[in-house]
């Protein structure tokens, strides 16, 4: 008898009430005060913070947020870089009961200014250099002055209902706009489930995490989650290179690497690894791991990488681990405490081995409270008892699960998920293209890169395109490939078709002899 599509991994541990965050993520300061949670690494050395110095720093910027008349539910817009006055911001926003707003530094203004029009934030903290919406509509704290909070008498975390918001982060829509993902303050504590089912983390554990502050893989596995466990967070510091990396990790005894894939290729196409004793294992998110890097790796190190599948609306739920190792293929197996299942048109899980869409159970604690002011498209996500992905998956007999692509236009590009919409919308002012489709592609290394395909009177200047490009997208969003094309194909309805640019461009690729 074929089994359904769905995996009970037992009940998630109820979070305590009343509940914080912030109180939760920085426990360890009382009984550890003295011990390193957070160590900006770079190559002449580190910039390290005590839990107790962590924890006075967050309390004191809440402190100073409350005196500047910032009251609960007022939302806090992040421009900053990567330093440690990211996590410190968010984690003190969120003590005095406001609602941070990590964004990344790489927005140009017109795309920060998106995201303002639609959270609406009381404030504006920025670093020098990053670009603000235009005008900032609310007023803008200097990071300088930020810092000046960290030595005000600290203000306790508030508790509160573990239910109610938390933080925002944000995402790119079908649409191209973006959409505000509003957690609350049990999502952190649904985060636990992340330490048997995919790191094997603890408190012993350096968790070196290669992305920037900003990234919500970084927040919570590079950063809260250690903190947490009472463990040490290693961040590099501005400026630090994939190359750079195996050095620190060394230098630093990482116990423990988080990193998008593209970030273990550049390590390994940097040259030889040195000895890296204190490493146990690496861990990927962001987009599929191909299977060539993971045995390129695990060759030159001895470890393994162990990835997980998640979103912005409820983090990663599916994963390999050191007790559990994903079948080569699958992203892994829904962790403990969670409920999964592949779902079929009527709603129904498929029976295992057929492809569906992946879908969460409704009452997990992870999952978002839903899209800030976007009550419509929230409903839509659900479907009975279920969280609908929009990922299309197959699972098979022992419960292992295989990602096999959107059943949308989404593109993934080096971990960040980007609208078709956002990208065409930015680069349809060219004075010289007539029409333009966004859509990921997959070069012969099997990454997956944005390409743009236009339609104009003759093949323009690559570098001109990319130049205009960076005027508008962040460099994550830009195009690394153009094609001129002399019409793009549409469907019946007029809708462009991007699977049929996608498929098309990656057949001729095949079997172009350069």
């Amino acid at each position: 008898m074929t089994l359904p599509s769905l995996v009970d991994a037992g009940p998630a541990q109820p979070c305590p009430e009343p509940f914080s965050l912030v109180a939760h993520v920085l426990a360890p300061a009382a009984s550890t005060p003295d011990r390193i949670a957070l160590a900006v690494v770079g190559p002449t050395g580190a910039e390290r913070w005590s839990y107790a110095r962590l924890a006075a720093a967050v309390g004191g910027t809440a402190a100073g947020l409350a005196a500047r008349g910032l009251a609960p539910g007022d939302r806090v817009l992040l421009r900053l870089g990567n330093s440690a006055a990211f996590p410190v911001a968010f984690l003190g926003a969120v003590a005095a009961g406001c609602l941070p707003v990590p964004t990344s530094a790489q927005l140009t203004a017109s795309e920060a200014g998106r995201i303002a029009a639609m959270v609406a934030p009381a404030l504006i903290i920025a670093d020098p250099g990053v670009a603000l919406p235009d005008p900032p509509g609310c007023p803008v704290l200097p990071a300088a002055e930020l810092d000046a909070f960290r030595s005000l008498p600290p203000a306790p975390p508030r508790l509160g209902p573990a239910g109610r918001p938390a933080y925002i982060v944000t995402t790119s829509g079908t649409s191209g706009q973006p959409r505000a993902v509003v957690h609350a303050h049990r999502a952190v504590w649904a985060r636990r489930m992340m330490w048997a089912g995919w790191y094997g983390l603890t408190a012993a554990d350096r968790l070196l995490h290669a992305g920037a502050f900003n990234w919500t893989y970084t927040l919570g596995t590079g950063l809260m989650d250690p903190w947490a466990a009472g463990a040490t967070a290693l961040i590099p510091a501005a400026g630090v290179t994939p190359a750079q990396l195996p050095l620190l990790l060394a230098r630093f005894e990482a116990t423990l690497l988080a990193a998008a894939p593209g970030v273990y290729r550049q390590m390994l196409k940097a040259g030889p690894l040195p000895a890296l004793p204190a490493l146990r294992h690496g861990l990927s998110a962001g987009e599929k791991m191909p299977e060539a890097t993971h045995a390129a790796w695990r060759a030159a190190t001895g470890r393994p990488v162990f990835e997980a599948f998640g979103m912005s609306e409820c983090s990663t739920f599916l994963s390999g681990s050191p007790s559990r190792p994903a079948p080569a293929g699958a992203v892994g197996y829904a962790q403990p405490g969670r409920r999964i299942a592949v779902l079929g048109p009527d709603g129904a899980p498929v029976p295992r081995g057929s492809p569906g869409v992946l879908a969460v159970g409704r009452d997990d604690p992870g999952l978002f409270l839903g899209y800030l002011g976007q009550e419509e498209e929230t409903a839509a996500r659900f479907r009975a008892a279920w969280f609908v992905t929009g990922d299309l998956a197959v699972m098979a007999d022992d419960g292992a699960v295989t990602h096999l692509g959107r059943d949308d236009d989404m593109m993934n590009a080096g971990g960040y998920r980007v609208a078709p919409g956002e990208v065409e919308t930015a680069l349809a002012t060219h004075p010289a293209i007539v029409e333009l489709a966004a859509a990921e592609v997959r070069v012969r290394s099997g990454t997956g890169i944005i390409a743009a395909f236009y339609v104009a009177a003759e093949a323009l200047d690559e570098e001109e395109l990319s130049c205009f490009a960076a005027e508008r997208l962040a460099r994550y969003k830009q195009p690394r490939l153009w094609v001129r094309m002399a019409a793009l194909p549409r469907g019946p309805t007029g809708k462009v078709l991007r699977r049929a640019l996608r498929e098309t461009w990656q057949a001729e690729a095949r079997h172009d002899p350069a």
